[in-house]
């Protein structure tokens, strides 16, 4: 101990010396903490074992020395334990700081230094050299993929002709909408026009039949709508207007031309690679500096993506099942919402890093598809469903539950009504005052609620689509709100985004055809999901390609697409105010990416 306190009083001596009085501070301050800690010790040993064996022999000995209760008396480490040892590091300490300052040892520092920067922009160079391979095996695909469809439509344009010349005083009526897209393809590409949807939907009061004089427009902030449609009254077979760019249109139903969607420009990207399993969901938090990312394995991970941003909300949360949705607290980062396939909602508070309530739902709904918090009051909205006996994603879906909780006391408050055996819920949002919550159901119906979550009071609800609803979103303005979901007849499903209005209701005001990203073999095991950026301009969608498609809503312009991963694209987000969205894919990683 006496030979320790002498080596302490050297580098003190030196460190006055040479006035580095931060470090002198450093060094007492760790004097107090670090001396005769084994655990230190034991740790080094962990860290460095591996290369000290490779090292030689003459590191085995040490291996022992965290174990040993005098090592200063034991013959293998006596020696540097002496008066004399202290003496040769002194010198040794005192000869290497002279040459530094001398200048003699500089040299050789900077080329170490120069070698790291030289490995590090190896590293850089290698792993551009990674995403342009992965760009470029992504081109190859699509190429090929297109070329296999260039093929199949050369082959039905040849038989379509046949059958024409064949009967050719016949007239042609296109009732299917698998062959009104084909039909339209063949239309091409024109200025943006009005298209006239006939409306064949009634009005749907939902599965209580609640006669209601209240209209939408009481419960948006627009009340500038040329008509007002009360709850209950039929539908009356007006017609709506639908700007359809580059595309030809019928009835609603959207005949995609096959342009190419050039790739966006990205400002940077940064990737995440720290789940071990396929991504389920990710969110931005409310104020967009941190994200949650879930993988199937029941892990859920908080991270950022800025490096200037204070790491210290970072953490992972094992829930023990697949996790199904995620929903950050609307006013603050501080509270994560999660739901899982066995029931269970966590309250995760980011800054205690723990979880503050671990809630329940019935038996009867284990599974959590999707969490909504109210962006004005401490409640949030969960919906859970049965379990299904189909095999596909939907099918294993059953019955619906929505329940209202109340995030002070972390209780129920209502249980929504749905009517009886309601098909399941698949997705929640709330308008931006919390006066209208909005649910899509797996029949193709969407469901509203009035603000008054308590009394339970659904205003209204319409068929949207033939089959399931993945997804649904309020318009920017919040007087429409748009539907992803499946549509088609005789077993031939594809995919659609519907944007709808809110003052006429029933009426669509754009579409987009997503089946060449999200196809229906894609739908079978994942349940597709969209987001609106900022302004409300940009639709992002995920897709069982390697790329997503971003559409230009009701623009004059065609969609872009991400840069790929290398497996489907499983969730996406966009930052709540910046040009950023995330997208989390089957492949485990998840990306931020800035778009110019």
């Amino acid at each position: 101990m006496e030979n320790m306190q002498y080596a302490e009083e050297l580098v003190r001596e030196f460190l006055v010396f040479r006035g580095f009085t931060n470090t002198l501070q450093a060094f007492e301050g760790e004097l107090g903490t670090d001396i005769g800690r084994r655990d230190k010790v034991v740790e080094l040993f962990e860290m460095n074992g591996n290369d000290l064996l490779q090292g030689g022999e003459d590191w085995n000995a040490w291996f022992a020395i965290p174990y040993l209760k005098n090592p200063n008396l034991d013959p293998e480490f006596r020696i540097y334990f002496s008066k004399e040892w202290y003496e040769a590091l002194r010198l040794s300490v005192r000869n290497f700081f002279s040459e530094i300052f001398n200048g003699t040892r500089l040299p050789a520092l900077l080329k170490i230094s120069s070698e790291k920067n030289t490995a590090n922009r190896l590293k850089k160079d290698i792993k551009q050299l990674n995403l342009k391979l992965s760009q470029l095996q992504a081109l190859l695909e699509e190429k090929e993929a297109q070329l296999c469809r260039l093929r199949i439509h050369a082959s039905s344009t040849l038989e379509e002709s046949t059958r024409l010349t064949s009967h050719s005083s016949s007239t042609i009526h296109v009732e299917d909408p698998l062959i009104s897209r084909d039909a339209q393809e063949t239309c091409p590409p024109a200025t943006p026009q009005l298209v006239q949807k006939a409306l064949d939907q009634d009005f749907v009061a939902g599965p209580s039949q609640v006669q209601s004089e209240l209209t939408m427009s009481e419960y948006f902030h627009d009340s500038n709508a040329s008509s007002n449609l009360n709850v209950g009254d039929g539908g009356t077979g007006d017609t709506s207007q639908i700007w359809q760019d580059g595309t030809c249109s019928e009835n609603g139903r959207e005949g995609h031309v096959e342009d190419e969607f050039p790739e966006v420009k990205v400002d940077f990207q940064e990737t995440f690679l720290g789940h071990t399993s396929p991504i389920s969901r990710c969110r931005f938090s409310a104020s967009g500096n941190n994200i949650a990312s879930a993988s199937l394995d029941g892990t859920v991970r908080i991270w950022t993506y800025d490096s200037s941003t204070p790491a210290s909300r970072n953490a992972t949360i094992y829930c023990g099942a697949e996790i199904m949705s995620l929903d950050w607290e609307s006013k603050s980062d501080r509270l994560l919402l999660i739901g899982t396939a066995d029931g269970g909602i966590k309250a995760w508070n980011v800054d205690a890093k723990r979880v503050v309530c671990d809630l329940s739902t019935t038996e009867a709904f284990p599974s959590v598809l999707d969490l909504k918090c109210s962006p004005v009051e401490p409640i949030f909205v969960s919906a859970a469903a049965s379990r299904g006996h189909g095999s596909s994603y939907i099918d294993k879906l059953g019955f619906a539950s929505l329940t209202v909780w109340n995030m002070k006391m972390w209780k129920v408050v209502t249980v929504l009504p749905l009517g009886k055996d309601p098909p399941a819920i698949t997705s929640l949002c709330f308008n931006h005052n919390g006066k209208i919550l909005a649910a899509s159901a797996t029949d193709g119906m969407i469901h509203m609620f009035a603000k008054d979550m308590a009394a339970g009071l659904q205003i209204t609800g319409w068929p949207a689509h033939d089959s399931a609803i993945n997804s649904i979103l309020f318009g920017p303005d919040e007087t429409s709100i748009f539907s992803l979901g499946s549509d088609g007849k005789a077993s031939i499903y594809y995919l659609e985004i519907f944007e709808w209005s809110l003052q006429n209701q029933g009426h669509v005001l754009w579409s987009r055809n997503c089946s060449r990203f999200c196809d229906p073999e894609s739908s079978k095991i994942c349940r597709h999901e969209m987001a609106l950026d900022a302004n409300g301009r940009r639709l992002l969608v995920t897709s069982g390609s390697i790329r997503a498609p971003i559409y230009q809503v009701r623009g004059h312009i065609n969609g872009l697409q991400t840069l790929p991963h290398s497996a489907a694209i499983t969730t996406v987000d966009w930052h709540p105010t910046l040009p950023f969205f995330v997208t989390g894919s089957a492949n485990n990683s998840v990306r931020v990416t800035s778009i110019l």
